[in-house]
Formats: structure tokens, C-alpha cells, sequence
């Protein structure tokens, strides 16, 4: 069985500092295999840059994914030449820099396929995800049973719809962007778990990450106000999918939602064998 963790959009430095403190640990005793985080909003909240992207591998991610925020940063454009396993979404159209699916090999020697889509309902036009997964589920059948998708979508309805379009296709769909947990993960009945949103991995006393009262501010007087990330009550959003490699197929799904004292716990608790 292999066993992938996801992690939900990493925001800001309160985002950041959870990972760099608490993944090492999170690996260690839900016996990980593969890590694989979306990291769009890492840099205050609003892309990120190569530095950062570099700590996350440092840290111990192993494949990166993004969204609509992939771009904000423009020093991260020629990166995506240098770093595979930093992604964007597949259905962008043809010359945008980087690629958006990697075939690469868990610590098991498993080898899993990530692709990243992005969603078209109340968000860019771009391409159609639903057919650009399939062609790149097709793509990647060959290298790699295990496939996962990152799908970073607006509407629920769009998410679900992914879902059981890939049911049976992939190991699992897992929606993210909204920055809130979902509480309907489940393994969909042809085998592919699937959550509509893995959540967010930052400042959870916030809304979806940003300063309260500047939000307040904007939806009160309609008037533009300067966004900062918060800071209060980090929460590390994630799930752990169990694959079995044979099949492609998940066996389960579980969400993991720590506040930053159940990172300081579990950093301090022994690891069980496997």
C-alpha cells in the first residue's frame, strides 16, 4: 500500500512555518510515501518564489502544485524550467512556462503520477480540465498506476463533477482554493477517494487567510483595502490517501486539521514501527 499526504494551500509564513516544524514528523508516523502540497498562495499569500519553493523541498514535499495565483510572483517563471516537480494547472494554454502532471517515485519505489487542473467556473477560461485529465491520465497510464490529482476549483459543483469523472481512473481527486475544509471525503464507489476541499494550511482566525478586518472593510464600503496574511491560530489542512499500487485504486481517505500545538505534540511523540 502506498500512502500519499496532501497538503491544503500553504499560506503565508503562518503556513510555511507549520510545514518546515511539522512535516517531518506527520511523515514519520502516518508513514508516508509520497508528499505532494499546493503551494500557490506560500508567498504572502500570493504565489511563490523560488526560495520558498526551494524550502519546501528542503522540508521534505515532494511535488508542488498550483493555481490561479501561480503567476503572481513573476521571478517564479523561468523556475519551472529548473524544478519539475513544481507544477501549474495542465489546462492552461499551450505556452505557458512549466508543465502541469510529473510522474515521479514514492519512498516505497512506487512510481505515482500528480496532475494539477484548474476549474473554469467563476475563474479564468481556460482550457477544458475534464478532457485535458483525461488526455493526461492516458499520458502518464503507462509510467505510473498510482495517479492523484490536484483540482484547484471554485465551485463545488464543479469539484464533485470531477470526482466522478475520474471515479475509477485515479487514486484520488482532491479539490482545493476555497481555503475550507470539506468534511465529505470518501472513497467514490469505482475506487478513487475523493474530498471537494483539502483546506488550508495557514492563519485560521482569518477569512481563508487574509486579515479580518480589511475583508470586513471591503465587503461594508464596496472600497478597495491592501490585503495582509493573518497570523492567528495556524492550522495544518491535509489528507492521507491510501493507495494500493496494483490497482490504482485508493482504500481509504482521512483528513488531518492540527492546530499548531498538535504539530508541537506530535513532533514530540515517538514513531510506531510500520
Amino acid at each position: 500500500m502506498t500512502r500519499l499526504l496532501f497538503i491544503g494551500d500553504i499560506v503565508g509564513r503562518p503556513g510555511r512555518e507549520l510545514v518546515r516544524r511539522g512535516l517531518a514528523a506527520l511523515v514519520a508516523h502516518h508513514h508516508i510515501d509520497l508528499v505532494v502540497a499546493n503551494v500557490e498562495n506560500a508567498a504572502a499569500g500570493f504565489g511563490v518564489t523560488p526560495e520558498i519553493a526551494d524550502d519546501f523541498l528542503a522540508y521534505g514535499i515532494h511535488v508542488m502544485t498550483g493555481g490561479n495565483h501561480t503567476w503572481d510572483k513573476k521571478e517564479i517563471f523561468p523556475y519551472f524550467a529548473e524544478q519539475p516537480r513544481l507544477l501549474r494547472p495542465a489546462n492552461l494554454p499551450p505556452g505557458a512556462p512549466g508543465r502541469g502532471v510529473i510522474v515521479t517515485t514514492a519512498s516505497n519505489g512506487v512510481p505515482v503520477a500528480v496532475i494539477n487542473l484548474m476549474g473554469r467556473v467563476f475563474m479564468t477560461a481556460i482550457d477544458d480540465p475534464f478532457r485535458v485529465a483525461l488526455d493526461e491520465i492516458a499520458a502518464v497510464r503507462t509510467d505510473a498506476r498510482v495517479v492523484l490529482v490536484d483540482f484547484h476549483a471554485e465551485a463545488t459543483s464543479e469539484k464533485i463533477a470531477m470526482g466522478w469523472h475520474l471515479d475509477g481512473r485515479v487514486a484520488a481527486v482532491v479539490g482545493t482554493h476555497t481555503h475550507v475544509q470539506t468534511a465529505d471525503e470518501r472513497v467514490l464507489p469505482q475506487g478513487s477517494a475523493y474530498i471537494t476541499d483539502v483546506g488550508m494550511t495557514g492563519p485560521h482566525d482569518s477569512v481563508i487567510g487574509v486579515e479580518r478586518s480589511a475583508i470586513i472593510q471591503r465587503f461594508m464600503t464596496a472600497l478597495p483595502q491592501r490585503f495582509e496574511t493573518a497570523t492567528e491560530n495556524p492550522r495544518l489542512n491535509a489528507v492521507i490517501v491510501a493507495a494500493d499500487e496494483t490497482t490504482g485504486r485508493a482504500t481509504s481517505i482521512a483528513r488531518v486539521s492540527l492546530s499548531s500545538q498538535q504539530v508541537e505534540t506530535l513532533v514530540a511523540m515517538p514513531v510506531a514501527s510500520r
